[in-house]
């Protein structure tokens, strides 16, 4: 006899995980099914285990700089493997956190691969082959994505590897070639690169970073240059050869063909939806091009079943499939949550400097029709970022000339990560240019330069 549950959430990441708790605090019977590790690939192999391992390359860095702070350390030593551990247990310690909420919020576990069934049921396989089949009223399915692979870069886990591999190498490699410089390429391209490989990314658009701002774009690249990473932009990787000791990476530049000897490939060109198998087909949830297609509310075509996180339309971020988790079970419970503003979602780079931003670009801002306000303020003008020795980068934003509307915010520089929230909670509440310039700013903060962005784009600026 099947477990009757009011709600099985299929997938344990940020979306999964997310729903069930809320779930639970509304009073909903909650299982959630795990093939892997609790966390999902956010907490185990994704976010959290990847800022472990940048923060090691931080403090790398600012050892191997201390001179500039008036601190002599001789013979600072990169040890990959205890970055790797350290990252590892991290990433442990997340996913027993889990465990501990799921138990205070009366969430079953169910450890095992979910394959949807009719009439609302699950059968799950557990690792030593027993199936047993779980029904729910609702069932959100929540199965997140994985690296994509491009035809020509087959990943073998030795010499063409993925992000998952890219956590745990067990030797430094000298050369790297990193394919793709969205976050998770720029984020390990910086990582490898500070700990003293030779990194070169491959990027097939003309910039880096390419859904940033151009000028964050820009930025980058030059402080990626300064560091001594090599950037081919518009140039493509045809093929790996892998016979013998190394790798033979062959990439097609706007200047021809060219040839770079590497020990290790990365492929970092996006996620694949994880959604074979699943038994989408069975049960007749309609999707089209790898995505599972729903509704404000995440209601797929079949009564009682949902979907949320990469699987479904939308940017494929942890905090999005959280939020997006959140709305669906408050839905299914009564409540009457308002749908997900995808127009205020923030982005967030953690390599260094960091990049983050939210809302349109300035050539957006443009393409859509508006008549806008630049107001632009360099860190270099920031008396925090002179003291912590941060002076790269800036904060922009972006106004709608004729209401004053905060149309975007863009950042690059030390801990932006932590002051993009600013920019989202004022979107959120429609605040305009002057109500920040008139909000105050402790003083002497890297916040304060979004004080200062929105009096430049006033002519009201003070420091610069």
């Amino acid at each position: 006899m099947s477990k009757k549950y009011d709600l099985l959430v299929l997938g344990s990441g940020p979306g999964g995980y997310v729903a069930a708790i809320r779930a639970s605090q509304l009073g909903l019977k909650v299982g959630v099914i795990e093939k892997e590790s609790l966390g999902g690939i956010c907490l185990n192999w994704g976010c959290i285990p990847t800022k472990a391992l940048l923060k090691s390359a931080n403090v790398f860095e600012y050892i191997s700089h201390s001179e500039d702070y008036g601190i002599t350390i001789k013979d600072a030593k990169a040890d990959l493997g205890a970055m790797v551990k350290r990252s590892r247990g991290v990433a442990e310690g997340m996913s027993k956190g889990i465990q501990f909420l799921f138990k205070k919020n009366k969430i079953d576990a169910i450890m095992g691969f979910g394959k949807l069934a009719p009439g609302k049921k699950i059968e799950v396989t557990a690792e030593d082959g027993t199936v047993e089949t779980y029904s729910a009223d609702h069932i959100i399915i929540a199965t997140g994505g994985r690296s994509r692979e491009l035809p020509n870069l087959p990943i073998d886990n030795e010499k063409i590897i993925g992000y998952r591999q890219a956590m745990v190498l067990d030797k430094l490699p000298k050369k790297m070639v990193v394919v793709g410089s969205g976050a998770i390429g720029v984020e390990f391209a910086y990582f490898y690169n500070a700990i003293g490989v030779e990194v070169t990314i491959v990027e097939y658009l003309p910039r880096i970073v390419p859904v940033e701002d151009e000028e964050v774009s820009k930025a980058l690249e030059r402080n990626f240059k300064k560091a001594g990473i090599n950037i081919l932009t518009n140039a493509e990787v045809t093929n790996v050869d892998t016979k013998g000791k190394g790798c033979k990476a062959s990439v097609k530049t706007q200047k021809g063909e060219e040839v770079i000897e590497c020990d290790v490939v990365l492929s970092a060109v996006g996620i694949s939806t994880n959604l074979e198998g699943i038994g989408l087909e069975d049960v007749g949830v309609a999707t089209d091009k790898g995505k599972v297609l729903v509704d404000d509310y995440y209601k797929t075509n079949i009564p009682g079943i949902y979907a949320i996180g990469d699987i479904v339309h939308g940017p494929a971020l942890a905090h999005v499939a959280s939020a997006e988790g959140i709305i669906c079970v408050e839905k299914i419970a009564g409540e009457t949550p308002q749908p997900l503003d995808y127009t205020n979602i923030p982005g967030c780079t953690y390599c260094s400097p960091e990049v983050a931003s939210v809302g349109f670009t300035e050539a957006k801002a443009k393409e859509a029709g508006y008549d806008i306000k630049v107001g632009k303020f360099p860190f270099s003008a920031s008396g925090k970022a002179s003291a912590a020795g941060a002076k790269d980068g800036f904060v922009k934003l972006i106004f709608d000339a004729k209401y004053g509307e905060l149309l975007g915010a863009h950042m690059i520089g030390n801990n932006v990560t932590e002051m993009i929230a600013e920019i989202v909670t004022a979107r959120k509440l429609e605040t305009t240019g002057h109500e920040i310039i008139k909000a105050v700013h402790p003083h002497p903060t890297m916040s304060e330069a979004v004080m200062e962005a929105a009096a430049a784009a006033y002519d009201e600026v003070i420091h610069i």
